[in-house]
This record gives structure tokens, sequence and C-alpha cells, in this order.
């Protein structure tokens, strides 16, 4: 198979931020398992659907324990048990202790509390103003949701929403503030976690303070890194998902009256919003063994980066129209949430906000337009919105 020779710029913030797609037709068509030697080190790029799905459920081969993030590459990982990086036997144990918080069943008796932070919001809008969607309702909606699962008082909501955008900032690129703010919130939840050792309440935290696994109670650093990685997980995925969807629905106004005139559809509809752009644009592996990805022979040690933008769109699994938006798609097996032992956990949560949203905003203003450009913030691992200005009511 012909190789693509010239050099794709994984390294670059603004290569994710920009349009990547054609990069990854391209690598799926001729080069799907790609050889990439830049600063940023040394990997394969894996960009078809179905070798994303088989690198995913073969831990015992490619492992999280040796870095998840493209940063990892160029500095070491964390030196923690954040779940993120946890392999077998311990990921399941820790996965197992954190499940319960988040059933199906409990997700759902989330959904009155969620609807009534959505309307709150919505209802403080002036729909005859340009307004910033992200600043409005992509950010303080799963903030405030994540705050209260974890027990955040709404007086730190702001402190809170800095600090998380400082965890994500450091997952692209350490710079000594990232770093800074980073060990103010590591502190904060630490008092949290202190606090609901001696008063439990009712929020995640002290599940996981009073929980066991396997007998052995939850130290306070895997607390304190769980809660870490839920905020990438609850709020900024969250964050992301609701401004691109909001951008998309706008672009294809055919899709969006689908949901108009059915508004049962959303929940599907929400599910090709996922695939359509994935929140969190990749994460990776490492090869413990020499092995195989689709037809290409990798080594031990390798380093693997799983391009779930490009699986999305991978006509092998999403056919003649992978590379289109429909949001009555079914079955729709879309990979945003990973895939396997590290499919996401807050999975339900995103999709309960993402759905209640949709229906609270559409019925009020149906027809809202993007009302200036999008400005898509630089990053490895999210594909995030910095601003959206939305004319709620035009």
């Amino acid at each position: 198979m012909p190789r693509v020779v010239d050099l794709i710029p994984f390294h670059d913030p603004d290569f994710w931020a920009d349009d990547p797609y054609p990069t990854f037709a391209r690598l799926r068509a001729v080069d799907p398992v790609h050889r990439y030697e830049g600063i940023a080190g040394e990997l394969w790029a894996v960009t078809r659907h179905a070798d994303v799905q088989a690198v995913s459920k073969d831990p015992a081969t490619f492992c999280s324990g040796r870095g998840v993030l493209l940063t990892d590459l160029i500095r070491p990982a964390l030196p923690t048990d954040s779940i993120l990086y946890l392999d077998p036997p311990q990921h399941a144990k820790h996965r197992k202790l954190v499940s319960p918080s988040l059933t199906v069943r409990r997700v759902a008796d989330l959904e009155d509390r969620v609807r009534a932070i959505t309307v709150g919001l919505l209802d403080a809008l002036d729909p005859r103003e340009v307004v910033d969607a992200v600043e409005s309702v992509s950010i303080p909606l799963p903030l405030m949701v994540i705050a209260e699962l974890v027990g955040v008082p709404s007086s730190d909501l702001a402190e809170f929403r800095r600090w998380s955008d400082a965890m994500i900032d450091a997952a692209s690129d350490y710079t000594d503030e990232s770093l800074q703010l980073a060990a103010e919130l590591f502190g904060y939840i630490d008092a949290i976690v202190q606090d609901r050792h001696a008063t439990p309440r009712d929020d995640l935290v002290s599940v996981l303070a009073h929980g066991t696994v396997d007998g052995e109670a939850v130290s306070d650093l895997d607390i304190n890194m769980f809660v870490l990685a839920l905020l990438v997980a609850g709020n900024e995925t969250t964050r992301t998902l609701i401004s691109n969807s909001l951008a998309a629905l706008h672009a294809h106004p055919d899709q969006r009256a689908v949901m108009l005139a059915d508004p049962g559809t959303i929940p599907t509809a929400v599910e090709e919003l996922l695939r359509w752009e994935a929140p969190i644009m990749s994460f990776c592996r490492t090869a413990t063994r020499d092995a195989v990805i689709g037809e290409t022979a990798v080594a031990a040690g390798d380093y693997v980066l799983l391009l779930y933008q490009s699986a999305n769109r991978d006509e092998a699994a999403f056919g003649p129209t992978a590379g289109e938006l429909d949001v009555t798609r079914s079955p729709n097996p879309h990979v945003s949430f990973g895939y396997a032992e590290h499919y996401c956990l807050g999975a339900g949560l995103a999709r309960l906000e993402a759905r209640v949203l949709f229906e609270e905003l559409i019925a009020r203003w149906p027809h809202y337009e993007v009302a200036g450009p999008m400005e898509r913030v630089p990053s490895r691992l999210v594909r995030g919105v910095a601003h959206l200005p939305l004319l709620l009511q035009p």
C-alpha cells in the first residue's frame, strides 16, 4: 500500500482546530496506519474505525499506563492512578467503584435537575441580542451539573471553571500558569475529600471517600485524580458537544428541520452530532509487544494515536453518507465516547444534558442563527469552541 510521505502536523494545535477531515480521509484511503515522525515524537496514527476498535479492546497489547495524551510523548505521563491511565485489572476495580454513581437509573434521576438548570440559563438570555452560546450555555450547563455531583458550592463556580479550563490547557501544553492552576484545583478537591471523610453528603466525592475496592479504601490521591478526570469527561466534553452541535445544526438547516418536525428524533440526533464532531479528538496507547494493526506491523514500545474523528467518518463503518450529517442515522456505532473498557463513564450524563438542552432551546427559538464566525480553541485534545455568537430570535 502506498504511504503518505509528507508531514502531517499532529503536533500543531492549529491543525486540529482547522479542518482535519480531508487529511484523515486521505490517510484512510492510502495510509490508514500512518507513521508520524515529528517534533512531538514518533507514533502510529490509526485512522480506520475497525482498527480503532481493535486497539481499544486489546489492553494487553495496547496499554494506557504509558500515556494517553499526545503531550505524554514529550513529557512523562502523569505519575498517578488516574482512571484514564489504568490498565486491567486495576482499571476494572476503580470503574466498579464509580459506576453505581453514574448508572442509567441514577443519571435518569438527574433529568429534572438538569432541566431546571437548563431552563434557568435560557430564561436569563435576551433573545433579541447576540449572545455567546459558549459563555451563556455551553460552559455553565455541564459545569453546574458536575459541580453538583462533586459537591462544589455555587459560590465557587467561577473558580471551578477557571481551574477546569486550566486542566484542558495542561492536557495540550504545560505552562507554568496552567500547572499552578491545576495545583490549586488539586488542593481544592482534596479539601472537599477531607470534609466528606468527616461529614458525608449525597454527592460523588462522599461515595468515593467512603467506598472500597476489593475491601480496600480508595486513596485520597485516587479520588482527586478521578474528580480531575471527571472534569474533562463530564464538563469539557459536554461543553464541546453543545457548541459544535449548535453550529452544525445551523450549517445544516435541513437536519434541524427534521428535529423541529419531530422532537422525538432528538436522542438519535445527539448520537449523530457526537459522531459528526467527536469532542475528544484522540487518545493514545502504547504497544506492549510486537503487533499488527490492520495490515501494519508495529513494534513493542511504539506509541499509537487513536483518531476518533477519522474513525467517525470512515466509509467502511458508516457507508457512503459518512461525510454527511444525518440526524436520523441508525445504527450509529461512533467512537466519540471511546470503546471497550475505557468507554466514557459519563456518556449517559452527556447525552442527557445535550438532549434536554436541545429540547428546551429549539422549542423556544427554533430558527436561531449563528451571527458571526465561530472561534475554535487550538488544542490537541478537544474539538473545542471558544466563541459562538448566536441570535436566538432573528
